[in-house]
């Protein structure tokens, strides 16, 4: 019967012990989340989730392609940070260069991050910023 109590207790032991280590270091990063449906779309998803790999600091920092059809035009891609969107652009219903786009929709973003950061609430702040 000791035998038995002392293997429960080891078991228990062994068990919750990764448990108990794995929840103080998992981290999230930030959220990037696809809405586009057409294949140029998709192209831009995926160039443009490459480069939000190597963004440090995106912790809390929620990012949505959205691809709206325009019919006969081709469509538009939008491009939201925490909910309000800080670029746009358009493509024809032909292929078009997917990567420019794509690096300055990264560059427009990492400007937003660091103008988030920032609040204007904050009575140091003028409403020019100096």
């Amino acid at each position: 019967m000791p035998k038995y109590i002392c293997l429960c207790v080891v078991t228990l032991t062994l068990l919750f012990t990764p448990l108990c280590q794995g929840t103080s270091e998992v981290e999230i990063g930030g959220l990037l989340l696809d809405n586009t449906k057409s294949r140029l779309g998709h192209d831009f998803y995926h160039e443009f989730s490459q480069l939000w790999r190597d963004i440090p600091n995106t912790e809390g920092i929620n990012v949505q392609i959205i691809e709206q059809i325009v019919p006969r035009a081709g469509t538009r891609l939008s491009l939201r940070l925490n909910g309000r969107i800080i670029y746009f652009t358009h493509f024809g219903r032909r292929q078009s260069s997917v990567k420019k786009k794509v690096e300055q929709a990264i560059f427009i973003l990492i400007d937003a991050m660091k103008k988030s950061q920032y609040h204007q609430d904050n009575i140091d702040m003028v409403g020019d910023g100096w």
